[in-house]
């Protein structure tokens, strides 16, 4: 089954994310296109990729992930294809990729595919759209572009970690309005070495208790937890944690071990 997913910020209001599977399915008229979203804020680079990156793991193998984020043309970025862990990504040069992979990817190719001038503003349907098609048909990536081991980088704010704390931010806040943090499990857990702790936010609150579930706690009261990213989440049951609470992307949590 050929299997191409969608990550853009192309929205649901305009005919542009029509025009993209349109072109896709002209190019492989079997093609199972999945929506992985389309609302991705406007040139969000670091939002899509953290929503690609907690995603695709979970497609078979050989699933083409098309990217359409930053994707308008411009002479100095790269359109690239790559395979990483037995899938496939196509998508611009922009960053995204050093987000979104955690090792170096096993192929990296710049797409040579030839631009078709009146597409020259929407190359999503037709290069990139050329480009997944030829791939979720099974064909070879040295096929399509020249052989590239580099990427462009883009950083990434982390945590700060000392031996008593760990000072975070807020990265994304998903559609339930729960809080995710840049703290993951691993970071945590390798800091704490078994102490109590408190995690300090806005408005002087806190919590000093992990939740495996949500509704570990009455409706309308907060808790955290770590979610299915694997990364600390601040939420309330039931509740709109990010209004009620206060916490916006960039906003600074901080965790206390004692």
């Amino acid at each position: 089954m050929a299997i191409i997913t969608l990550t853009t910020d192309l929205g649901d209001k305009d005919f542009y994310q029509a025009a993209l599977k349109g072109s896709i399915l002209s190019q492989l008229n079997n093609a199972n296109i999945v929506d992985i979203t389309h609302n991705i804020s406007a040139f969000n680079i670091q939002q899509a990729a953290f929503i690609l990156k907690n995603a695709f793991h979970y497609f078979p193998k050989s699933t083409v992930h098309l990217i359409g984020i930053d994707s308008v043309y411009n002479e100095q970025t790269r359109y690239l294809a790559l395979k990483y862990k037995d899938h496939y990504f196509v998508g611009s040069d922009n960053g995204i990729f050093s987000l979104l992979f955690d090792d170096v990817p096993s192929e990296i190719v710049e797409l040579n595919i030839m631009q078709d001038l009146k597409f020259l503003h929407f190359p999503l349907s037709d290069i990139f759209a050329k480009a997944a098609s030829h791939l979720a048909k099974g064909g070879k990536l040295k096929d399509i572009g020249i052989p590239v081991h580099t990427l462009e980088e883009k950083m990434t704010l982390q945590p700060v970690i000392e031996r008593d704390i760990i000072r975070g931010s807020v990265i994304y806040i998903d559609s339930f309005q729960n809080i995710i943090t840049n703290i993951t499990k691993d970071i945590f857990t390798q800091v704490q070495q078994a102490r109590d702790f408190t995690l300090y936010f806005k408005r002087n609150e806190s919590i000093s208790q992990l939740s495996w579930h949500y509704n570990e706690v009455p409706e309308g009261e907060k808790l955290c937890l770590f979610g299915i990213s694997n990364h600390l989440e601040i939420a309330i049951n039931k509740g709109n944690a990010s209004g009620l609470l206060g916490l916006n992307l960039g906003d600074i949590v901080r965790i206390e071990f004692h």
